[in-house]
């Protein structure tokens, strides 16, 4: 066990203290849980880079804390009515989307590598800063308009989509670059 790989257990560690402070109503423990869970985020590959300590457990246990994390958090903050159910739906549809996309490779017998694209990540890193603002919101008084949270909220979906057909793209050419080297065989 790695220090990357260690972040990224303790990221999917959080995740059920986060629903228990967000069940709670208690948003500013949330929101320094889920900050401090953003954080490995950040840290678990840039250390698996910079200590040149990449592995495969890390290439396949970072994107399902991404994924605990925020399918978690989204589910409970739509269902608590702070995000809204359709963005939360967008989300979820893209995730489960890639993932079936992940099983019917390995079914057929393809080969592919696990790689994150730049529009994966920066879709990540918009659904948490998305989830950060919603519990600021809640967790501080303001006098910022809903309005900036809505926009967001567009910008996530928009981004999610989009990301989502990128990994639908890569999925289809390396589908199809594998189809043709079999018809060479």
């Amino acid at each position: 066990m790695n220090i990357p790989n260690f972040l990224s257990l303790l990221r999917i560690l959080l995740v059920p203290v986060i629903v228990i402070f967000l069940i709670q109503g208690s948003f500013g423990k949330a929101l320094i849980t889920f900050a401090i869970a953003g954080i490995t985020d950040a840290l678990d590959g840039s250390l698996a880079r910079l200590m040149n300590s990449q592995t495969v457990l890390g290439s396949y246990l970072d994107p399902i804390a991404d994924k605990l994390l925020l399918t978690a958090s989204f589910v409970t903050l739509s269902i608590l009515g702070i995000i809204p159910s359709w963005l939360t739906v967008i989300v979820i549809s893209r995730d489960f989307i890639i993932l079936l996309g992940i099983a019917i490779l390995s079914l057929i017998g393809v080969s592919y590598e696990i790689k994150p694209a730049v529009v994966g990540k920066l879709t990540t890193a918009l659904q948490i800063l998305t989830i950060l603002l919603a519990l600021s919101f809640q967790a501080f008084p303001h006098n910022l308009s809903y309005i900036w949270m809505r926009i967001l909220f567009w910008l996530t979906a928009l981004l999610t989509v989009a990301s989502g057909l990128t990994y639908i793209t890569r999925g289809i050419k390396i589908y199809n670059t594998d189809a043709a080297q079999d018809t060479k065989k």
